[in-house]
């Protein structure tokens, strides 16, 4: 496991939408380059909006990132 910056996983675009630079996976949904959601939007439980400023730990499996915990 690593511990990496938000902004290394997600793009934070100017109209407040976020994009994953890679492929990612949370709980049981993955997705990857071209998926934009803003604030609202939950995978697995989690509006990753809410966690801009946060570290995240992530496994990579398969060339995906899964996400397992956000640092508060």
């Amino acid at each position: 496991m690593a511990k990496v910056n938000f902004d290394s996983i997600f793009i934070q675009h100017p109209d407040g939408t976020l994009e994953p630079r890679q492929r990612i996976r949370v709980g049981g949904v993955e997705f990857g380059p071209g998926v934009r959601f803003s604030k609202g939007a939950s995978f697995a439980g989690i509006d990753f909006t809410l966690f801009v400023e946060h570290d995240l730990e992530v496994d990579e499996e398969n060339s995906a990132l899964v996400i397992k915990a956000i640092y508060k």
